[in-house]
């Protein structure tokens, strides 16, 4: 095969293994069909993100976007927001109904503290950080019913958007929010007490897991919000020192 073909097929590979892909099938060359034996055909697989990909561009392909079932009762489309060049990205599960209403991730009660926790760390470890530096964004980009867990073919058709928006950016490091957001970037499947603290990774970009800042709120979590800081603490100097 020459090379710029296995660098496609590698690059396929990867995309849709991010998508939740799991097994693709060889198909054996069948005599040409006659007008008696044609079928519908199965919808295509998502594209490879194109060359030269910028989160406007993507924005624009989204659209008004009515892929799957979290259209129906959706507000505003919660894309994205933050420095578009920063080397550090924040994933969380879905919006709430106030990132609904605004259109803008993580603006509510849970958005309020992680604001905190990015400004408040970095400014006792002594880093010049605020949250318009980093790049902050969902699993999913409109909110789930009753604020539930996102349904695994719903993260799937959202996944290639968010997979466009990691590649584009192309942080030094990504923080998983959640056990939902740690298990649609890295498949693994543990819950988020073991997965916490540790470095995992998205393709070749290394992965912080931590709390979301909604689980940090309840009053008998207090032990996780200092655990949260030192994931915190690790995250911002490798990626600012």
């Amino acid at each position: 095969m020459p090379p710029m073909e296995a660098d496609t097929l590698r690059r396929y590979l990867e995309f849709y293994q991010d998508l939740g892909v799991k097994t693709l099938y060889r198909r054996t060359p069948q005599p040409a069909p006659t007008p008696s034996t044609l079928m519908p055909t199965a919808p295509d697989l998502p594209p490879l993100a194109p060359a030269g990909d910028t989160l406007p561009r993507i924005l624009e392909d989204i659209g008004d976007c009515r892929r799957c079932r979290l259209h129906e009762g959706r507000n505003k489309l919660v894309f994205g927001v933050g420095n578009a060049e920063s080397p550090l990205v924040f994933v969380g599960e879905g919006p709430g109904a106030d990132e609904d209403a605004q259109g803008i991730p993580f603006v509510g009660r849970a958005g309020q503290l992680l604001t905190q926790m990015i400004e408040g760390t970095a400014r006792k470890e002594g880093i010049p950080l605020r949250r318009d530096d980093v790049y902050i964004c969902n699993v999913v980009k409109c909110r789930p019913p009753g604020n539930r867990t996102p349904e695994p073919d719903e993260m799937e058709i959202c996944g290639q958007f968010l997979s466009r928006q990691l590649s584009a950016i192309r942080p030094k490091a990504i923080c998983a929010l959640g056990g939902t957001a740690a298990r649609a970037l890295t498949g693994h499947k543990e819950g988020v007490t073991k997965m916490r603290g540790k470095w995992l990774q998205w393709r070749d970009i290394p992965v912080m897991v931590t709390y979301h800042p909604s689980y940090l709120l309840r009053p008998y979590n207090e032990p996780a919000k200092r655990e949260a800081w030192e994931d915190l603490k690790k995250l911002l100097h490798f990626v600012y020192d």
